[in-house]
C-alpha cells in the first residue's frame, strides 16, 4: 500500500499492507510534513494522482511554477483516454480492498492531523483544491477518485467538528460547576484556563469552512455526475454525515438532495438514498425533525416497493416500516403496502409480512391484552389473519402469505393446537363468541394446510425461490422437530377433523393432504393404530360420498402415502384400501346392472349381461378396465356425461398395468398399446371451447411418464443378447414390432419428444433385421416433421453412445476397437438415410456437422493447440458425414473447424489424428490440398492455391465458356430451381477442372 519511497514517499503498491500499516505511514508522513511540507504535500498529491490510474507524475519544478489548472491540464495528457480502466473500478476482491484501504487511509489522515498540522491553513486547503480541482475534470477516472476522497475527507472533518463539539460543551458544563463552587472568591486558575477553552472558537471556526469548501466545491457539482457510481458515493456520504451530525445537517437545506436522487434513474442512487434515510428514520429523536420531509417525499417513497429493481423495493420497505413508527402512513397506504406479501420476490414478500404483523396481528401495541387463557392472544391473531386472508380475496396464494409471515411469525403460525381447538368448537364458555363462520374455517384450514407445508419441507412454495435452499443442521433439527409434532398432533385430531367436514368438498381436499407430511413410524413406535383405523375409515366415508376430483385424488394420494411397503403399517393400510377397492366395484357392477336393464334396446341387453358375467370373472384392475371398456362401447350413444370419467379410469388402469410386472406379457402388450393410442387421441383433441377436452389434456405424458414408456420398450424389446435367443419366436416378435411400433408413433405425432428418439436410434444397427425398418421409417417421419430437431437428435445418439464408451473404457478410445467401429458403422448407417439428394439435406447435414464440432471441443481448457480436447475422437465419427455436403458447405465446415484452432501448427502426433483425418474428409475433392495433407500439419486457408495452376486452369476453363453456358441454359429450362443450383456450382467449377464439368454437364443433360 502506501510506504515511503523515492521518488515520492507515497506509493501504490500491497493492498494488504496498509491495512495493517495505515497509521505507521501517516505518522511517518506527519513528520516528513512538519520537516518539508513542501515535499511532502508533493508525495500527497502524486498519491491521489496514480490512484486515479495516472501514469504521470507532478515534480516539483510543476507544483511551484504551475498554476493549479496547468497542472491538472499536464496530468490530463498524460492519462490514456483510451483506457477507460482504473481501479476504483475494477472487480475482485484485490481491488475491493483497496477501495477501502483507500478511504480509511483519509480517515486516518485527518484523525493524525486533528492535534497540530490541520489548522495550518496550508495542508486543507492544499488537498480540497487538489481534490476540487480533480473533481472537475473530463477525466471519469480523475473525476470519480477525487470526489471519493473529497467525501470521505469530508467525513473524517465531520468527525473532528463533532470531537471539537463534545469538548466545547464539556468545557462550558465544567466551567459552570466550577464557578459555583468558587462562588465569592478570588478566581483560580482553573477557572481561567476554562474560560479560555470555552471562547475558543477558531478551530471549530476553521473546520466549518473546511466543510462549506468541500461541500460546495465537490458536493454540489457531482451530486448530479453522468457517473451514477460517483452520485452513488454522494448520497452515501450525505446520508452519515446527516446521521453523524444531525445538529448541523439535518435540515431541508441538505435533506432536499436525498429526496431528489430519490427519483434517479440508476438503482444503486437510489438505494444509497434509501440506506441513508434509514439510519435518520431509525432514530426516533430525529424522526419529529423529519415532517417536512417526510410530507414532501412519502408518495415517491411510498410507490417505491413498487421498483423494478429488487433491492430498492425491499430497502423502499424497511424504510416505510420506520416511518411508519410515527403513523405518517394513512390506512389506504398500509393497505397498499400489505399486498406485498403475495409477490413472487421472497426478500421484499419478508419485508412486508414483518409490516403486516407489526401493525396488524402483532398484539404488542395493543392497550389491553387479550382475555382468554391459553389460546385468547393466539385466537385474537389468528382472527386478525384470517379477516386480513378474506379481504384480500387472493385465496389461491394463501402459501405465500404464510411464507412472507414465517420469519417473523414463525411461533404463532405453529399453534396448530390452537387453529384445530378454534375449527373443533372446543373453547372455553367465555370464548364462545369467537366461533368462526363457515367462510373463515375454509380459510383457516388453507393456513393450517400452507402452515404444515411450510415447516416440513423447509423451503419457500413453488414460484418464490430459484431453488430449494441447503438447510443448515439447526435448520434440519427444527424441521424434524416440526414433522414431530405435526404427527403428534394431527394423527390424533385429523380423524375428527374429517368426520366434522366430511360432506364439505374444499375442506376434506386440504384436510386430506396433511397425511402426507406425517413421520409415519410415529404410529408404530407410538402405539397409535387405533388412530390409523380412525383415519382409514373416515377416508373410506369420504369416497362414498364425494365424486369431486380433488377430493378423490386427495385420497388417493393418502392412500398411496401410507400405503408404502417399506413402513410398519403397510398391510393394515393394504387391507383397508383392497376391501374398498372391492365394495367400489361391487357397486360400479350392481349400478351397470340397472343402468343396462333401464337402457337395453334391440336384444343388446342380453349380449352385455352375458360379457359382464365374464369380467366378473378378472379381479382388480383388469376388472375395472373391462367395465370401462364395455361403458365406453355400448355406452357412446346414450349418455355423454359416463365417456369422460370411463375414459379417465381407463386411462389409470392401463397405467397402472403397464407399471406392474405381474401381468402376462400378453397383457402388457395389450395394454401398452391401448395407452399408446389413448396419449394419440389426447394429444389431437380440439380444447377450444370444450372444457372436457382441457381438462383431458392434463392426462398427456410428462417427463416421468416418458421414461416410464421408454423403460418398458427397453425392457421388453430390446433385450440383451442371451435373452434374445431363449425369445426367438416369431409370435414374440411380432408383438415385441407391435409395441416399438406404438411407440415410435408417439414420437412421429409429437406425444413424445423428439429427443426421446435417440434412445431408439442407438439399436439401429444391433437389431437392424428385427427393428431396422420400423427405426428407419421413424427416422424418416421427424425428419420430414423437422429436419433441424431430428438432425440435433441424430447427433444427440451419437453423442450418448460415444459418451458411454468413454465411461466404459477407462484408458482412452481405442480407435481400432470393435466399440468404435460399431459406433462409426452407426454414423455411416445414419448417412446413408439422407439418400443422394444433397440439397435437401442441406440444413440437416450442416446443422450434424456444427453440433459434432462444438462436442468434439467440448471440456477443453484454452484450446489452443496444446491442450488435446477430450471428445476430439468424436470427429471421426462426424467425419461419416462429410460426403454428404455440398462443396460451399464443405469449405463453411472447414471455417467453423478453424474457429477452434488458433494454432494449428502444434497440433501434431497421434492423438491429433482425428483432427487431420475429419480435416482431410472436408477437402477430399479438392485439387490444391493435393500437396496439403501431405504437408507437416500446416493449415491453409480454404480456397488456397498456387498462382500458375489457378492461370492455367482459367484459361482452360474460358475456351469452353460457350459450351457451359449452354448447359446452365438447359439446366434452367428443364430442372426446377434446385437442378439450376446445381448447375451453377458445376459451373463454377468449371475454373478449376473443365473435364470433369464437361462430363457432368453431359451426363446431367442426358438424364434429364
Amino acid at each position: 500500500w502506501l510506504v515511503p519511497g523515492d521518488p515520492c514517499h507515497l506509493q501504490a503498491v500491497d493492498c494488504t499492507a496498509l491495512e495493517m500499516k495505515s497509521g505507521s505511514v501517516v505518522v511517518d508522513w506527519v513528520e516528513a510534513y512538519k520537516q518539508d511540507r513542501n515535499v511532502a504535500l508533493l508525495d500527497l498529491i502524486n498519491f491521489f494522482i496514480q490512484c486515479s490510474g495516472c501514469q504521470g507524475m507532478v515534480t516539483a519544478e510543476m507544483f511551484q511554477s504551475l498554476y493549479k489548472k496547468d497542472v491538472m491540464q499536464k496530468m490530463t495528457e498524460t492519462f490514456d483516454k483510451d483506457n477507460e480502466d482504473y481501479p476504483l473500478i475494477r472487480t475482485g476482491p484485490y481491488w475491493k480492498k483497496f477501495k477501502a484501504n483507500f478511504c480509511e487511509f483519509i480517515a486516518v489522515l485527518v484523525q493524525q492531523c486533528q492535534c497540530s498540522i490541520l489548522y495550518d491553513n496550508y495542508l486543507m486547503d492544499t488537498i480540497i483544491s487538489l481534490l476540487t480541482g480533480l473533481a472537475d475534470s473530463m477525466v471519469r477516472a480523475f473525476r470519480h477518485t477525487s470526489t471519493l476522497a473529497a467525501m470521505k475527507l469530508l467525513t473524517a472533518v465531520v468527525s473532528v467538528h463533532l470531537n471539537l463539539d463534545v469538548n466545547k460543551h464539556n468545557a462550558q458544563r465544567l466551567y459552570e460547576v466550577e464557578k459555583k463552587r468558587l462562588s465569592g472568591k478570588r478566581t483560580s486558575y482553573r477557572l481561567d484556563q476554562l474560560e479560555r477553552k470555552r471562547k475558543e472558537v477558531r478551530e471549530l471556526l476553521e473546520i466549518q469552512n473546511m466543510m462549506n469548501a468541500i461541500f460546495k466545491g465537490t458536493f454540489l457539482t457531482r451530486y448530479r455526475d453522468v457517473i451514477p457510481e460517483i452520485r452513488a458515493t454522494c448520497m452515501e456520504e450525505i446520508g452519515s454525515w446527516i446521521k453523524a451530525y444531525p445538529d448541523a445537517f439535518l435540515n431541508d437545506s441538505y435533506l432536499k438532495y436525498v429526496g431528489w436522487m430519490l427519483y434517479d434513474k440508476q438503482a444503486e442512487v437510489r438505494l444509497k438514498c434509501l440506506l441513508g434515510l434509514q439510519g435518520i428514520y431509525s432514530r426516533k429523536e430525529l424522526v419529529s425533525r423529519m415532517d417536512l420531509f417526510t410530507n414532501r417525499f412519502k408518495d415517491r417513497i411510498v410507490s417505491m416497493p413498487l421498483d423494478k429493481d429488487h433491492e430498492v423495493a425491499v430497502q423502499a420497505m424497511k424504510l416505510l416500516m420506520l416511518m411508519n413508527c410515527g403513523d405518517v402512513l394513512s390506512a389506504e397506504d398500509c393497505e397498499m403496502l400489505y399486498q406485498f406479501v403475495y409477490t413472487t420476490h421472497r426478500p421484499l414478500a419478508v419485508a412486508a409480512g414483518e409490516f403486516l404483523y407489526k401493525r396488524l396481528l402483532s398484539h404488542g401495541g395493543d392497550k389491553v391484552q387479550p382475555k382468554g387463557g391459553k389460546f385468547g392472544a393466539s385466537t385474537d391473531q389468528l382472527k386478525r389473519l384470517i379477516h386480513f386472508f378474506l379481504e384480500s380475496e387472493l385465496h389461491k396464494h394463501v402459501a405465500y402469505l404464510v411464507d412472507s409471515l414465517w420469519d417473523w411469525a414463525g411461533k404463532f403460525l405453529k399453534d396448530w393446537e390452537c387453529m384445530t381447538t378454534l375449527l373443533l368448537k372446543k373453547m372455553l364458555k367465555k370464548l364462545e363468541k369467537v366461533a368462526l363462520s363457515d367462510a373463515q374455517e375454509s380459510a383457516l384450514i388453507e393456513i393450517i394446510l400452507a402452515t404444515v407445508r411450510e415447516a416440513a419441507e423447509g423451503h419457500p412454495p413453488v414460484g418464490r425461490g430459484a431453488a430449494k435452499k441447503i438447510l443448515s443442521v439447526k435448520e434440519k433439527k427444527i424441521q424434524l422437530e416440526d414433522c414431530t409434532k405435526i404427527t403428534e398432533h394431527f394423527i390424533m385430531v385429523l380423524p375428527q377433523l374429517l368426520a366434522k367436514y366430511s360432506t364439505d368438498a374444499q375442506k376434506v381436499a386440504n384436510l386430506l393432504q396433511i397425511p402426507q407430511y406425517y413421520d409415519l413410524d410415529v404410529y408404530s413406535t407410538g402405539h397409535l393404530e387405533k388412530h390409523l383405523d380412525a383415519l382409514l375409515r373416515e377416508i373410506k366415508d369420504i369416497v362414498a360420498k364425494h365424486s369431486d376430483m380433488s377430493v378423490l385424488e386427495a385420497s388417493s394420494r393418502t392412500y398411496y402415502i401410507l400405503c408404502r411397503e417399506e413402513i410398519a403399517i403397510y398391510s393394515q393400510v393394504d387391507c383397508a384400501r383392497t376391501q374398498m377397492i372391492d365394495e367400489l366395484m361391487k357397486q360400479l357392477n350392481q349400478l351397470l346392472d340397472c343402468f343396462w336393464q333401464k337402457v337395453s334396446v334391440r336384444g343388446k341387453q342380453t349380449v352385455l349381461l352375458g360379457k359382464k358375467r365374464k369380467t366378473k370373472k378378472i379381479k382388480g384392475d383388469m376388472e375395472l378396465f373391462f367395465a370401462c371398456r364395455f361403458c365406453l362401447k355400448e355406452g357412446m350413444c346414450f349418455y355423454l356425461q359416463i365417456i369422460l370419467p370411463a375414459l379417465q379410469c381407463t386411462y389409470f388402469s392401463l397405467l397402472n398395468m403397464v407399471s406392474k410386472s405381474s401381468f402376462g406379457f400378453i397383457c402388457l402388450v395389450q395394454a401398452f398399446m391401448i395407452l399408446c393410442d389413448w396419449l394419440m387421441i389426447l394429444s389431437h383433441l380440439d380444447s377450444n371451447n370444450n372444457e372436457e377436452a382441457v381438462g383431458l389434456l392434463g392426462y398427456l405424458p410428462n417427463t416421468q411418464l416418458q421414461e416410464k414408456l421408454f423403460s418398458f420398450i427397453q425392457e421388453h424389446v430390446f433385450m440383451d443378447e442371451e435373452e434374445e435367443k431363449k425369445a426367438c419366436k416369431l409370435d414374440d416378435l411380432h408383438k415385441k414390432r407391435s409395441l416399438l411400433a406404438a411407440y415410435c408413433k408417439l414420437i412421429v405425432y409429437n406425444v413424445v419428444e423428439m429427443t426421446a428418439a435417440a434412445e431408439i436410434y442407438k439399436y439401429y444397427v444391433k437389431t437392424y433385421s428385427d427393428f431396422g425398418d420400423i427405426i428407419k421409417e421413424t427416422l424418416s417421419k421427424t425428419r420430414y416433421n423437422d429436419k433441424i430437431q431430428s438432425a440435433k437428435t441424430l447427433i444427440l445418439c451419437l453423442q450418448q453412445v460415444r459418451l458411454r464408451l468413454k465411461q466404459e473404457s477407462s484408458n482412452g478410445v481405442d480407435f481400432s476397437s470393435p466399440s468404435f467401429a460399431n459406433i462409426k458403422e452407426l454414423a455411416r448407417r445414419f448417412s446413408l438415410t439422407f439418400g443422394w439428394d444433397q440439397v435437401k439435406s442441406r440444413e440437416s447435414i450442416a446443422m450434424i456437422h456444427k453440433e459434432g464440432i462444438e462436442f468434439a471441443f467440448q471440456g477443453a481448457t484454452g484450446v489452443d493447440g496444446k491442450c488435446l480436447p477430450p471428445n476430439l475422437s468424436f470427429l471421426l465419427i462426424i467425419s461419416e458425414f462429410s460426403n454428404k455436403l455440398l462443396k460451399p458447405d464443405k469449405r463453411l465446415v472447414y471455417s467453423y473447424l478453424q474457429r477452434y484452432i488458433t494454432e494449428p501448427l502444434a497440433c501434431r502426433g497421434d492423438k491429433w489424428q482425428p483432427l487431420v483425418w475429419y480435416r482431410n474428409s472436408l477437402l477430399a475433392n479438392e485439387d490444391e490440398e493435393s500437396s496439403v495433407l501431405g504437408s507437416m500439419g500446416e493449415w491453409p486457408p480454404v480456397g488456397s492455391s498456387k498462382t500458375s495452376s489457378f492461370k492455367r486452369k482459367l484459361s482452360n476453363g474460358m475456351k469452353t465458356s460457350q459450351f457451359l453456358i449452354s448447359c446452365i441454359f438447359l439446366s434452367v429450362w428443364k430442372n426446377c430451381c434446385v437442378c439450376y443450383f446445381m448447375g451453377c456450382i458445376q459451373a463454377l467449377a468449371a475454373f478449376m477442372d473443365c473435364q470433369s464439368v464437361m462430363k457432368f454437364s453431359l451426363h446431367g443433360y442426358g438424364g434429364t
